[in-house]
């Protein structure tokens, strides 16, 4: 921990997928600026992972196992979070999966609704859980993880998880319009080409020669983006100078993909 005065001391985070990648990387970051991080995810031993590693840095972590999916487990984990830890000021989906690759005519119905759920659909339901209560604080950060992917022109491999970041898009988009003028906002951002437990996931998948095979190849070249750099636009949105920031597609400093045009 830092000498200076943690900029988040006292504030309650709450990070879904937080057992590994993008969501590990982010509540272990905010954790460092004094957040008391609630950890969300479906693993039990790899939340118990991250929060040992927070403890380890004095920090207060704590994990509670939650199929984010699911209406009753959302709503069960607000009421505890809710209860026991107080109203989050900042609320971060990062919950995410890549579970098809392949033509749609080819695809497992079951993956691809299941990418569906958790990338969509889990945002919605933690979202519709707190975004209340916070409103009611009058201050409040809901940052939603998507993907260039949801940008880019369809090339016939990634066809749940492109869709699912596109309708992620818009759904913040309308949250954003909703919370407006209320101190809270709703923004997505792209945290780069991360290599993460989903990469791995797709590299030992891709077999279908195309963008996404070129796109694994590069990334293993160049290395990746490092998480950090999420943390940083996260920390960035927590400044007085960002509370305009609403409804906005976000990308990281200096990110190894160049930004898309998005409706901003």
């Amino acid at each position: 921990m830092s000498d200076s005065i943690p900029v988040l001391l006292g504030k309650i985070v709450l990070v879904t997928g937080a057992g590994s990648g993008i969501g590990r990387a982010i509540a272990v970051g905010l954790s460092e600026q004094g957040a008391d991080v609630v950890l969300v995810g479906r693993r039990a031993d790899k939340l118990e992972e991250t929060a040992a590693y927070i403890l380890s840095l004095s920090g207060k972590a704590y994990p509670i196992v939650t199929d984010v999916a699911k209406i009753a487990d959302v709503e069960a984990l607000a009421q505890q979070v809710l209860n026991d830890y107080g109203t989050p000021a900042i609320l971060v989906n990062a919950a995410g999966v890549f579970n098809e690759i392949g033509p749609i005519l080819e695809s497992n119905p079951m993956g691809w609704i299941e990418t569906i759920m958790i990338n969509t659909v889990s945002p919605y339901l933690v979202c519709r859980a707190f975004a209340g209560e916070m409103v009611k604080q009058g201050w409040g950060r809901i940052i939603n993880i998507t993907s260039a992917a949801s940008l880019a022109e369809p090339e016939g491999t990634n066809s749940a998880y492109a869709t699912s970041k596109v309708a992620l898009n818009h759904f913040t988009r309308q949250l954003a319009a909703e919370l407006t003028g209320t101190g809270v906002t709703a923004n997505v951002f792209h945290p780069g080409e991360v290599k993460t437990e989903m990469f791995e996931a797709i590299r030992a998948n891709v077999k279908v020669p195309g963008e996404l095979e070129d796109w694994v190849a590069w990334v293993e070249r160049t290395g990746g983006d490092s998480p950090d750099k999420s943390v940083k636009l996260i920390n960035d949105l927590l400044k007085p100078e960002s509370d305009s920031i609403n409804g906005r597609f976000l990308w990281i400093e200096d990110g190894l993909k160049s930004p898309k045009h998005s409706w901003d």
